[in-house]
């Protein structure tokens, strides 16, 4: 598993604050299913984009499944290396896939209206292999 650490002072306290994002990803069949726990954002962003170009790289698998079951925080960044990765999956005739997004991530979705462009896995049990 592959993770990217970022430590940064908070505004109010001064405080340093870690923020970590641990990302894996396993093939299984036609699928590649990415597994997100942590919070993506600005500085989080480009492990996650790494990973998935990654595992979109050679036009395989036809599927990508990212779980975001363990996601606690997405921003507009986030958002955005997940939007790339969607339009690339398409153009090489396969799917981006996000299973069971927390609320505050289903909420960005709605805000936004990207709940219409993401097929979204209410469970990510349906995952298979979970």
């Amino acid at each position: 598993m592959l993770s990217v650490s970022v430590w940064f002072l908070t505004p109010r306290t001064g405080k340093v604050r870690h923020v970590e994002l641990k990302v894996s990803t396993r093939f299984q069949g036609d699928r590649a299913i990415v597994t997100l726990a942590g919070e993506i954002d600005l500085y989080t962003a480009p492990r996650l984009q790494s990973e998935l170009a990654a595992a979109l790289a050679g036009g395989d698998p036809a599927r990508l499944v990212v779980d975001m079951s363990a996601v606690e925080f997405c921003d507009s960044t986030g958002m955005n290396v997940l939007l790339a990765a969607h339009r690339r999956a398409n153009e090489q005739g396969g799917s981006l896939e996000l299973a069971g997004p927390r609320p505050a991530v289903r909420k960005i979705l709605q805000v936004t209206g990207l709940e219409t462009v993401f097929t979204v896995l209410e469970d990510p049990a349906v995952v298979p292999g979970q």
